[in-house]
This record gives structure tokens, C-alpha cells and sequence, in this order.
């Protein structure tokens, strides 16, 4: 499979190109997703906007990554958007403290979230607007009815859910028309293959969390790892990233990071074609 075929643009909601491998932003702010990440913001600025000068058309944000902070950065270092660029924000979550956060999912809350990220972006409309997760205690038709009328308001463009089953995934498609999901998903973590091959069947991206594993492509995966990067003199990473744009055509990995060294290094992995030896003994893995 050659790198063209395997970086071919995704359509989100079968009429907004991107390209697959994007940028998330939840490196930008500190431990626990709260505050910034660097003292200095001209250094997270100078990192987005590298990721877009290298051909990055999706950014991938939440109101919740500092609270706030995440969106702020993005504002600041890319409006007004260039052309083709999506923003695609997450709402439904309030954090209160790091790695402290509760649910939103009430339809006055989504909508005040919402308007709240339009303001930050400095934008009048989302190109993706992602419900971070499901409420429990709201019934889910309330939740996703909240969305639909600010997309008919044209304040969203496309709807995506994270964190979500198959079951779950099902029944949001009978009320809403759903663009995106958002679940943890990685060469070794696919407990979310049934949502994939769902997201596959109906055309909807899959934005894969932890991408890189989050630190766990260790041992006798590491090892497996080590091996087909050095026949590509890659580094493991590269290769768990170009082995996530092999296996579906929807998935749309966006790694975050506040280096821009790890930057262009995650951007360069969307040029490795790995061989169908190396896609066995990789997806072997799990």
C-alpha cells in the first residue's frame, strides 16, 4: 500500500476534507489537563502553527483541556482560519481541578458550552463539535437534540460523540447524523473494534484517543516495534501511528504534543508505507 492510498484525505460528514493525521491539543496544557502547559504561550502558538505550515487540516480541542486554555491557544496562533482548516472542539465536561471533571450533558449546559467555544475560537460556526461524553443522568435524545438545533442554527457543522460503545453509536445515529467518534484506540488497545467497523460501515471517522498508547508500546510489543522501525528507519511511534492510517481508512489519529521536534515527527510517519509483513506482525500484536 503506498502512502498516497493510505493518506488519502477523509471527508468528515461526506463533505469536509481533512487530512488523516492531525493534531490534538491536550499536550499544550499541564498534567491532569489543567493550565498551560508552557509559561511562555508563544511557544504552543509556534507549534500549531508549524502543524498547519506542515499540512495539518485538523485541529483537534476541548473547552475542558485547561479549562479553556487549549481554545485560547488555537485562537490566538490561527485565526482568522486559513482555508480548509477544521477546528474540531469538544463540549459536555466541566473540569474543576487536575484530572477532576464532571458531566454536562444538559441541553442548557451543551448549548452554553458550546457558545462559550465559538467565543474562544472566534468563530461563528464549528466545523466538528464532539460531545466528550455521554451523560448518564440526561436522556441521550435531549443531549444529542441540543446539538441538532444549534446545527441547525448553523453554530455546528458536523456532530461527533467520544467515548461511546457500538450499542450507543447505533442508537445516536437513529436521532442525529453523527460525523465523528472519538475513542481510545491504539495498536494495542482494540477494545473499540466493533465502533471501528461500525464507523467503517456508515462512513463516520474515528478520531483514535492515546494513539501512541499513551506510553504502553512497551515489552514484547516494543520489541516487535523496534524491529520494523529500524527496517524503516522510523522511530516506534512513527510506526504505531502509520500502522493506525493502514488498518482503516477512517481513522484519523491526532497525537498531541508540545514539541515541535515530536511534532514533525508524528507529521513524517504519515509518510511510511508499511509493508503487508509489516501490517501481519503488527496487528498480530494485540
Amino acid at each position: 500500500m503506498d502512502t498516497e492510498t493510505v493518506l488519502a484525505d477523509f471527508s468528515l460528514g461526506g463533505e469536509l476534507p481533512v487530512r488523516r493525521l492531525g493534531l490534538g491539543t491536550g499536550g499544550l496544557v499541564g498534567p491532569g489537563y489543567w493550565g498551560p502547559r508552557h509559561d511562555d504561550p508563544q511557544r504552543s502558538v509556534a507549534l500549531l502553527r508549524r502543524a498547519v505550515e506542515h499540512g495539518v487540516t485538523l485541529i483537534d480541542t476541548a473547552d475542558n483541556y485547561g479549562p479553556d486554555v487549549a481554545e485560547e491557544l488555537v485562537a490566538r496562533a490561527l485565526h482568522p482560519y486559513p482555508e480548509g482548516l477544521v477546528i474540531a472542539t469538544k463540549g459536555g465536561v466541566v473540569r474543576t481541578g487536575p484530572d477532576v471533571w464532571h458531566l454536562a450533558g444538559r441541553p442548557e449546559q451543551l448549548r452554553a458550552g458550546c457558545e462559550a467555544s465559538l467565543r474562544r475560537l472566534r468563530t461563528d460556526t464549528l466545523g466538528l463539535y464532539q460531545l466528550h461524553r455521554l451523560d448518564p443522568d440526561v436522556p441521550m435524545a435531549d443531549q444529542l437534540g441540543a446539538l441538532l438545533d444549534l446545527q441547525r442554527e448553523g453554530k455546528i457543522r458536523h456532530i461527533g460523540l467520544d467515548s461511546i460503545d457500538a450499542a450507543e453509536l447505533i442508537r445516536a445515529r437513529e436521532i442525529a447524523p453523527i460525523a465523528s467518534v472519538q475513542n481510545r484506540y491504539n495498536l494495542l488497545d482494540r477494545a473499540a473494534e466493533d465502533v471501528l467497523e461500525l464507523c467503517e460501515q456508515h462512513g463516520i471517522a474515528f478520531l483514535p484517543w492515546f494513539p501512541l498508547g499513551n506510553g504502553a508500546l512497551t515489552g514484547a510489543a516494543g520489541a516487535v516495534l523496534t524491529a520494523v522501525a529500524a527496517r524503516h528507519g522510523a522511530t516506534t511511534g512513527q510506526i504505531a501511528l502509520a500502522w493506525l492510517l493502514h488498518h482503516s481508512p477512517v481513522l484519523l489519529p491526532t497525537p498531541g504534543t508540545g514539541s515541535p521536534a515530536h511534532l514533525d515527527e508524528n507529521l513524517a510517519a504519515g509518510r511510511i508505507a508499511l509493508t503487508d509483513g509489516d501490517l501481519a506482525q503488527l496487528s498480530a500484536l494485540a
